[in-house]
């Protein structure tokens, strides 16, 4: 079972190697951070306030090429959880047909961030990963 959840909050430290995203459940109380790299953070955050970097950056190549092949970002899932690292997954529509592809939850976020996707977490990830308090 996947529970629905949103981009809570970005923590931005440029002097820091690892940056946190939050993720919130839409229906509950759970939550839990992502460590994640400063570019893509900052690739987060341009998204985020609507901001177009002069040139495409990988994630907007990504997504360009999804469109120009003819599919959809659908939804994100983060699948898995395993040595402190989490897995996710893009859902991509093509042909009436859903195609998952690896990927890892940052660059995920990022590509879906701009398309408004939804964010899915599978359960069990959930439970290893949330705190019960509301933060």
């Amino acid at each position: 079972m996947t529970v629905r959840m949103e981009l809570s909050r970005i923590f931005i430290r440029e002097l820091k190697d690892l940056q946190f995203i939050e993720l919130q459940e839409i229906d509950g109380e759970r939550s839990f951070p992502i460590a994640i790299g400063l570019p893509e953070a900052q690739a987060i955050e341009r998204r985020l306030k609507g901001l177009e970097p002069p040139r495409p950056q990988t994630h907007d190549l990504l997504a360009a090429t999804i469109a120009a092949l003819g599919g959809s970002l659908e939804h994100i899932v983060i699948h898995d959880l395993s040595d402190n690292t989490f897995y996710a997954r893009l859902v991509v529509r093509h042909n009436g047909r859903e195609i998952e592809i690896d990927s890892r939850p940052s660059d995920a976020i990022a590509l879906g961030v701009a398309s408004n996707v939804p964010i899915f977490v599978e359960e069990k990830v959930l439970e290893a990963a949330s705190s019960e308090e509301p933060t």
